[in-house]
């Protein structure tokens, strides 16, 4: 499950518990609810940061919920949450306000995609990886993985290195990679780089309708995939 917290401009959406967090129906529904709290009290200057409790931020997809009562994930179910994520990427390309993901711990697969689709990602240096799991499950990627992915992650070396080889990424090879922002020694020290951000970002005062249809004018081709329409904001005279 997830909780919203409101300190001053910024919004702390935090995915609870001690477990991995992997994305099941309830999972995603409580992300979305949060999303749509945040984006319904969003005033100017506002920032989210989306953190996690426990030493994992998300271990991607619930494959046991996908599994049912077979051994083996089944296609349908496998579908079905892959379809109730994807608007989870849709609410935060589309979110009026800048976005920073505190990644405590690994981002796997789901996971992984969730992270980059803030605007920030900032991570632990040596506690958890990021890592696409898909390739060495079997599983192929929907059309917006590999669409956010490529919208995301400018360098082709480093969508090759994470999705044709499936590597295991430690956060200050995540940096000098390009995939995310900054690597930090402890968790204490994640959260107050974020926080810190959040702040710098908050100082701002940014109109979030402007800042939503700047970010998603940067990335048409996911825009299209994800459904969002691409709005010419007019200036105030």
């Amino acid at each position: 499950m997830c909780t919203l917290e409101q300190r001053g401009s910024i919004f702390i959406l935090t995915l609870t518990g001690a477990d991995q967090h992997r994305f099941n129906p309830t999972l995603i529904a409580s992300f979305l609810s949060a999303l749509q709290q945040a984006k319904s009290q969003a005033t100017p200057g506002s920032v989210l940061i989306t953190t996690s409790q426990g030493n994992c931020f998300s271990s991607g997809i619930d494959l046991a919920w996908a599994r049912g009562e077979g051994k083996r994930p089944t296609p349908e179910r496998l579908l079905h949450l892959l379809r109730l994520l994807k608007p989870v990427a849709a609410e935060l390309i589309s979110l009026p306000m800048p976005t920073i993901a505190a990644v405590q711990g690994h981002s796997i697969g789901a996971g992984m995609l969730v992270a980059l689709s803030h605007d920030y990602v900032l991570v632990m240096s040596d506690s958890g990886v990021m890592y696409m799991s898909e390739l060495d499950l079997g599983f192929p990627m929907p059309e917006y993985f590999s669409v956010l992915f490529r919208a995301k992650l400018g360098s082709v070396a480093a969508r090759r290195e994470m999705l044709l080889r499936g590597t295991k990424l430690k956060g200050e090879e995540a940096v000098r990679m390009g995939i995310v922002d900054s690597a930090h020694g402890s968790e204490g020290e994640l959260r107050e780089a974020a926080m810190r951000l959040g702040e710098e970002l908050a100082k701002r005062k940014w109109e979030g309708e402007a800042y939503r249809e700047i970010r998603k004018s940067l990335y048409p081709e996911l825009c299209e995939e994800l459904g969002l329409d691409l709005v010419k904001v007019v200036p105030k005279l």
